[in-house]
């Protein structure tokens, strides 16, 4: 089968190389162009066969969902955005699926997932490659950018609300994000919730008690909420 060809359409330079790198860590995508606003992925669209366009909604001029409404093609649109506001124009619209960002790759993979569930029929199958889970950082906002932290580098998350910390042994990033939310971006098999406010790095550890993980100099506590389950794979992997 063909390789599904695909515009990233976003005014933001990190955010575009966030989703060229997310794109082509996937064999069945190809990116024919990455544009930084809406005029250029208009001209494309006129000019060329598309099967995908990854929107950005609040762009300067024309926004995502203007040039959503304007592409005159059966191209799919999967939108990409900050904004949850704009949620439900984006599914009026008929989109795949919409993206808060920062967006991780997981989450951008179960977007494609559903591309490919829509137009897979049932004598044929389009197979991603299981290489392209291996991914072994995530990109989160932090100081109007996104910054790239390898998961070998953190050694336990903080919540702070609608924030978090994520600490590392040389720096600390924060970020607005919930830390249900970081939870589900970081691999299970590495990263244990420990406490409402705590995920820690079981890499990282240094020892640990019925009442706390010791990490370097850091005492971190395990909660009676998550104690049972913590301590039952601390055991496991002991």
């Amino acid at each position: 089968m063909s390789k599904i060809r695909c515009v990233i359409v976003d005014d933001e330079p990190i955010a575009r190389a966030v989703l060229i790198s997310f794109v082509t860590k996937i064999p069945n995508l190809e990116l024919v162009k990455s544009c930084k606003n809406a005029m250029e992925a208009f001209e494309v669209a006129n000019q060329q066969k598309i099967d995908i366009f990854f929107l950005d909604i609040n762009m300067p001029d024309i926004s995502g969902l203007s040039l959503a409404k304007s592409i005159n093609q059966k191209a799919k649109i999967i939108f990409t955005t900050a904004y949850r506001e704009y949620a439900v124009d984006g599914f009026n619209l008929q989109a795949v699926d919409y993206l808060l960002k920062p967006i991780a790759f997981d989450r951008f993979l179960q977007a494609i997932h559903k591309y490919f569930d829509g137009i897979t029929s049932n004598d044929s199958e389009i197979k991603i490659e299981e290489s392209v889970l291996k991914n072994d950082f995530i990109f989160v906002r932090s100081d109007r950018k996104m910054v790239k932290i390898n998961f070998d580098e953190i050694r336990y998350v903080e919540s702070l609300s609608d924030y978090i910390k994520i600490h590392s042994a040389d720096k600390t990033i924060t970020t607005r994000e919930t830390i249900s939310n970081i939870e589900t971006r970081l691999p299970a098999k590495n990263f244990l919730r420990i406490h409402r406010s705590y995920i820690v790095n079981v890499k990282k550890m240094n020892s640990y008690t019925n009442e706390f993980v010791e990490i370097g100099e850091t005492a971190i506590p395990i909660s009676r909420t998550y104690k049972e389950n913590a301590l039952k794979k601390l055991t496991e992997i002991s």
